[in-house]
């Protein structure tokens, strides 16, 4: 059957153009019930035992929600108790449109076989298509859409052998019109929160309910607490006229009551707008995309150096506390610099997701309403109803935010999951990769379909395409423990007396193909993610630690970057080339350092290393002559208890020579083919640039020099290496290594981009005109486009539309940057986490240290032993602790008689504050110098842990 639809257009050029459209129609599409006799079909998704316990529903029954149901219910639809339901074409294709989280869940559940969810297209099928009719509403006609499908689902069923008796189909529906009209039809309906609080035995699931609206105006009190927010045309409208500006939300992690917003700029014309107390904020969320007024001149504030977390009451009514709080912000901030200063005025995008948390268990007896408070300092506390609040009590639990009335203090939510007791490292770690959006799911059945079939060998066919160099004298060099190992060098002596280096990295594209489930999943994750004692991968682990691996011994394929140097490593001649090796050696920096250093070894690995090291340093001098920067950060390592896994040391790694040697040929190699990808493809190479930081970044690095009589020369990244290199004081040799890591913290993020999006190539830490990044495919996605872009410029490999888009290549940098940084942070709290277990377990520590940032009421400290930041703070309304002096220019924070410089040497307790479960910190108290009504005394015994294996 086909239904046809003609109707005319005109186009911009002013032609008119006649579009007809053709809907199919199908007499042959399933029921996917197991029950049915009619439907001539292969398979069957629906059970014939479609029982769950219901007070409602005593019989066998399958569920058919509406769109409203899916999209505000979709935490319900997830628990396993939900099985046997009908997702109608119609519902599928409205949810899809309406929100692509949703959706995306959606999908997962109808692919999960334990669900028996089923998909019916009922927008093809010849009984239940319905069309628009005149003056009807595309809501009300997809309404209507689902109650046919539903009612013929249920005459359906029953026209079958007496193996359909007792099943019944039930429609879930919120609407109230739709539920009377379906009523009125003959169906069985029931509003979705009706039907689960009739599950006697899961009333767990009522905790995951999103509220409706009339649960939201039972639980607000009557009092208005915020401004309306604006209608989106008004909102619109606004930003057109240039009334309303439209930013991100950034919430403060250290004040409740302030925020900024984002407004993106043309280039540098970016702006934020601050945001101050309760009413301005106007019910936003971290995030959020948002509308904001300005707010006139005279009314405009600074940034608070107050530090305020919302521990006030729960009560919609009460914000005395909050009034008094707003009024200490703006004494506090009355004579300082003032900054363009707004309200919000509108939503444009929420940007809700659950949130990992815990419940703060209502004081009121029997009462089931509570405040969860989440682990993210930026997002308010969150009101539920729950009935298992004892059982809660103490875990990490997740929650999502169902709105936020006007008259209600905190938004209202509902429990989405528990995630397990607080404190314990396994429900630490699913909190810190949840909060940190890293995708650590366990790959699925499709992804890994697409992976090769063991056992899996070399053919002759690949053998033929690529060049031959298992005989090459090839090593790879990494950390301790490195299964991933994604390059492996080689250096030879030529006949012409030049030297032949080469790089050569797995070749992780031969496995992915373009836009396959694979392709799709490592491009969504877009890095490999490492935290302390645990990986996260960004491809399956037969590739990240087998097929593609480069160990020693075994055949792999590469794509290999090779060049022809003089012994002043000169580059004479580059080439690219796919190729097949056999790597001779899996050394450990250590190891290759050993063989360096060992004049009795004199082998053809040893010669090979010892002629890379010799370039490498010649290479890495160039470079600093050019203007790169030497920075430095501290990074830690833990030595963990084989048995339990908790951190039994903790030390700051060392470099050696083999670190430099191993970096300064990836750089060659991701520099050589950057200028390969661009030359070929100027308008969608994928490149990294380091844009040059502005000058205000410099400022703490510049007093922190000067206060120590040094001058720092920030015009270019050559001034500031050479200003670097020269920066010493007499009896502090640490000192230069200070001055480097504040260089470091001065520093812009590196970033992503498609070279047709963007003019500046400049990569400033590397003072190099053009960057990319070819060496680590195994772990980072870009690599993987760069190896595909190089590919199709030798040769090797046929391009697809995507790879030379350059809008698609764009947003593919900007996916790939949000998860390096959130990688990034994720790998810090881990190291955080990490630390705190190790102090946990050692008690109270008396350790030296150096004032990295003096701050108003504080001193930030930096031990070096264990590349660990702490801060001492200074109560100035302590009666025991005297006045506090701050200059700014300084800056410096005077104490009695004592004044703290940045870099001056101190002696601090390091303790673990476990009093807030859910915000662990290590705490600093001052020893030395010695300060009346600051300082702490000596501890006289310092506990020790429980020696493990390792100190035995």
């Amino acid at each position: 059957m086909l239904k046809s639809k003609t109707f005319v257009k005109k186009t911009r050029s002013g032609r008119v153009m006649k579009i007809v459209r053709e809907h199919y129609l199908r007499d042959d599409i399933w029921c996917g019930s197991e029950v049915c006799t009619v439907c001539k079909q292969e398979s069957t998704v629906l059970q014939r035992d479609a029982c769950i316990e219901s007070s409602l529903c005593s019989y066998p029954h399958y569920l058919v929600p509406d769109t409203n149901v899916v999209l505000h219910q979709i935490d319900v639809l997830e628990d396993p108790v939900i099985r046997n339901v009908i997702i109608l074409q119609t519902v599928l294709q409205e949810v899809r449109h309406r929100s692509a989280p949703v959706y995306k869940r959606l999908k997962d559940i109808i692919h999960e076989k334990e669900k028996y969810f089923y998909t019916f297209t009922n927008e093809h099928h010849g009984e239940t298509f319905i069309e628009r009719e005149p003056g009807e509403s595309a809501n009300d006609r997809n309404d209507r859409a689902i109650r046919v499908a539903a009612k013929w689902y249920s005459q359906h069923l029953q026209t079958s052998k007496s193996d359909a008796d007792g099943i019944k189909v039930v429609l879930l529906t919120n609407d109230q019109g739709n539920k009377q009209k379906a009523a009125e039809s003959g169906l069985l309906v029931y509003k979705c929160e009706e039907y689960i609080k009739s599950l006697i035995a899961n009333p767990e699931l009522v905790d995951r309910l999103a509220l409706s609206d009339d649960d939201k105006s039972e639980i607000t009190s009557s009092k208005v607490l915020f401004p309306e927010h604006l209608p989106l045309s008004k909102i619109q409208a606004g930003i057109k006229s240039g009334a309303f500006l439209q930013g991100t939300f950034r919430a403060s992690r250290d004040n409740y009551l302030e925020a900024t917003v984002f407004v993106q700029g043309e280039g540098e014309d970016s702006t934020e707008v601050l945001i101050q107390g309760l009413q301005n904020l106007n019910r936003a969320v971290y995030q959020d995309v948002v509308a904001v007024q300005l707010l006139p001149r005279d009314q405009w504030v600074a940034p608070s150096s107050v530090v305020l977390q919302d521990e006030g009451s729960a009560k919609d009514d009460n914000t005395e506390e909050d009034d008094d709080e707003e009024k200490a912000l703006r004494i506090s901030v009355a004579e300082a610099a003032r900054k363009p200063t707004g309200k919000v005025v509108g939503i444009i995008k929420r940007s809700w997701r659950p949130f990992c948390g815990m419940l703060n268990v209502s004081q009121i007896k029997e009462s089931t309403r509570h405040l969860f408070t989440p682990a993210d300092r930026r997002v308010p506390r969150i009101r539920i109803e729950t009935r298992q609040a004892a059982t809660l009590a103490g875990q990490r639990i997740m929650v999502a935010i169902d709105g936020w009335p006007r008259h209600s203090r905190y938004p209202n939510g509902h429990f989405v999951r528990s995630l397990g007791s607080a404190g314990e490292k396994d429900t630490e770690q699913e909190v810190l990769l949840l909060e940190h959006d890293v995708p650590h799911q366990a790959f699925s059945q499709a992804v890994l379909s697409f992976l090769p079939k063991m056992p899996w060998v070399i053919t002759p066919e690949d053998m033929a395409k690529r060049e031959d160099l298992r005989l090459l004298t090839v090593c790879s060099v990494d950390p301790p423990g490195c299964t991933d190992i994604d390059d492996a060098l080689h250096c030879r002596e030529l006949g012409n007396g030049n030297l032949e280096v080469g790089v050569h990295i797995a070749d992780v594209s031969h496995f992915i193909r373009p836009g396959n489930a694979l392709d799709r999943e490592a491009a969504n994750r877009g890095t490999t993610v490492y935290l302390c004692g645990k990986r996260i991968d960004m491809v399956p682990e037969l590739l990240s630690s087998n097929l593609c691996s480069l160990r020693s011994n075994v055949e792999r394929l590469a794509f290999s970057c090779i060049w022809e140097m003089n012994h002043k490593a000169e580059i004479i001649k580059t080439r690219f080339t796919k190729s097949v090796i056999n790597s001779k050696a899996s050394l450990t920096y250590a190891e290759a350092q050993m063989r360096i250093d060992d004049t009795t070894k004199n082998d053809d690995i040893t010669k090979s290393l010892r002629g890379l090291n010799k370039l490498a340093k010649i290479l890495k001098r160039q470079r600093i002559e050019k203007g790169a920067l030497t920075l430095s950060s501290l990074e830690v390592r833990f030595h963990m208890d084989s048995e339990t896994h908790d951190p039994i040391d903790l030390q700051t790694k060392e470099l050696m020579e083999t670190n430099s040697m191993v970096e300064e040929f990836m750089l060659l190699a991701n520099i050589s083919v950057a200028q390969k990808i661009y030359g070929e493809f100027p308008d969608c190479a994928m490149l990294r640039k380091h844009p040059a930081p502005p000058p205000s970044n410099y400022d703490v690095l510049l007093k922190a020099a000067k206060s120590k009589g040094v001058e720092i020369h920030t015009d270019s990244a050559k001034a500031l290496a050479d200003s670097l290199d020269v920066a010493k004081v007499d009896d502090f040799p640490y000192f230069n290594t200070l001055l480097r890591i504040l260089a470091t913290r001065c520093m812009m993020q590196a970033v992503y981009f498609c070279s047709g999006m963007d003019s500046d190539f400049h990569h400033y830490g590397l003072a190099s005109p053009i960057y990319t990044h070819f060496t680590s495919p195994i772990r980072r996605y870009a690599d993987i486009i760069v190896h595909r872009l190089l590919a199709v410029a030798i040769g090797a490999d046929s391009t697809y539309p995507d790879l030379m888009d350059k809008h698609k290549q764009s947003a593919l940098s900007n996916n790939l940057n949000y998860r390096h940084k959130m990688s990034q942070y994720a790998q810090r709290a881990s190291v955080a986490f990490h630390t705190q277990l190790f102090f946990k377990s050692r008690g109270i520590l008396n350790e030296e240290g150096f004032v990295l940032f003096v701050r108003k009421n504080a001193i930030i400290v930096l031990i070096p032993k264990f590349g660990l930041e702490g801060t001492v703070f200074f109560d100035s309304k302590n009666k025991a602790c005297p006045n506090l002096v701050f200059d700014e220019e300084g800056p410096t924070l005077t104490i009695e008689q004592h004044t703290f410089h940045i870099f001056e040497k101190v002696k601090v307790t390091i303790s673990l504050d476990d009093s807030n479960i859910q915000h662990q910190k290590i705490r600093m108290a001052l020893i030395d110098p010695v300060i009346p009504g600051v300082s702490v005394p000596v501890p006289d015994a310092e506990p020790q842990a429980k020696k493990s294996k390792l100190d035995r």
